[in-house]
């Protein structure tokens, strides 16, 4: 039997590896640490109404369910033309015909960012903003900022969504606490129009909702730098903070920038709508490891990772069968997302045709919380999947 080697265990990873056993084959995947994490449910996480246990599934319970080697151990190199992947044990992987890299992406840096903390960042994060929120509740005030940056080389690495979600989430928490009007909740990017990608609808839709809850904007002003008292900016104003949530762009991984792989501008490794790298035959690159063609608005979301992983599985499969088939994302590429917001969500919905932002008042809510929970049962094969999910 001919064996794969996954690197990352993220929605990207974990998902090619449930696939590619699902045709039988020999599965091993490495990750840096031993649990999958949900970070589309982690926007609970900072108003206490979810843990990072709640959000993680053990990388052992999935391994056992669908019968792939699991090594817990961060890749530390990867020489593509080789094959060959060292761990930060001094492992070297080598015997690998196959390798599907879903390493994810690495966070442009701003200075001053350690002053920061992040929903898309290492998940202690999550927890860590919980603690400082609650210490702002128990001093009766404060002030907040949240948001999100760019990439001036890849729209698609970019953000936003979580970042409405827990500015909204925190609003609506603070609003039950009878303190929402002691706090300063204030919304932060560099650029003109954020969340354009969504749709000029949508947009519309944002700004009411932007002032139905009080919360304000800084937009339109390059981010400088970050400190203890808040953000600064290039028009040379500062936004006072005590406590204050950014969403760094994505960039390449340091790990593939040694590859040897063909790299974008932005550091994303670039490959055809099929995952597959010219010159690098049996290596493929899925998830936000990618550069992701397709159009401007094109976003780097777990269900895209997903298909690309679905896809990769079937056509190792099928190549190893020495059957001409492959199936490609480039029709699978739209935006989709429950936007919650802690009392309701908006439906939000964008292809080469059409923008919808649809609220949903109330059960907006409780879908997102349901597919948190599909998501975590279904990949334990405790309940079937959905077709496409």
């Amino acid at each position: 039997m001919k064996k794969v080697l996954v690197l990352g265990g993220g929605f990207a990873g974990v998902e090619a590896a449930i696939f590619l056993r699902k045709h039988d084959l020999d599965v091993t995947l490495v990750s840096d640490r031993d649990y999958f994490y949900i970070y589309p449910t982690s926007i609970w996480i900072p108003t206490g109404d979810a843990t990072r246990e709640d959000v993680s599934v053990p990388l052992a319970d999935l391994a056992f369910k669908h019968g792939f080697e699991l090594i817990v151990d961060p890749v530390t190199a990867f020489d593509a033309s080789a094959k060959r992947v060292t761990l930060e044990s001094g492992r070297v992987l080598d015997e690998y015909e196959y390798i599907v890299v879903a390493l994810g992406q690495d966070k442009i840096q701003i200075e001053g960012m350690d002053h920061t903390l992040s929903i898309c960042g290492k998940p202690e994060e999550a927890t860590q903003m919980y603690e400082r929120l609650n210490a702002l509740v128990e001093k009766g005030s404060g002030k907040i900022a949240m948001g999100f940056g760019g990439n001036p080389h890849d729209s698609s690495a970019v953000r936003g969504g979580p970042a409405f979600e827990v500015l909204f989430n925190v609003h609506n928490f603070l609003k039950k606490k009878g303190l929402r009007d002691k706090f300063e909740l204030t919304f932060f990017a560099p650029m003109e129009k954020p969340g354009q990608k969504m749709g000029d609808k949508a947009l519309v839709m944002m700004d009411k909702m932007f002032a139905m809850t009080d919360i304000k904007k800084k937009v339109g002003s390059k981010i400088v730098s970050f400190d203890a008292e808040g953000v600064n900016f290039e028009d040379g104003t500062k936004l006072e903070s005590d406590l204050t949530m950014f969403i760094s762009a994505g960039t390449g991984h340091k790990i593939l920038r040694e590859s040897g792989l063909p790299l974008s501008e932005a550091g994303f490794v670039v490959t055809d709508y099929y995952n597959e790298i010219e010159g690098f035959e049996g290596i493929y690159v899925i998830g936000d490891s990618v550069s992701l063609m397709g159009p401007e608005w094109r976003a780097k979301q777990g269900h895209v990772a997903e298909v690309m992983a679905r896809n990769v599985a079937y056509n190792i499969f099928q190549k190893m069968q020495r059957i001409d088939s492959k199936q490609s994302y480039e029709h699978h590429l739209n935006i989709l997302c429950v936007m919650d917001i802690g009392n309701g969500a908006a439906f939000v919905y964008r292809d080469n045709k059409r923008g919808l932002m649809i609220p949903m008042p109330v059960i907006g809510h409780w879908m997102k919380q349901g597919w948190g929970w599909y998501c975590k049962n279904s990949k334990l094969d405790k309940i079937p999947r959905l077709p496409g999910m």
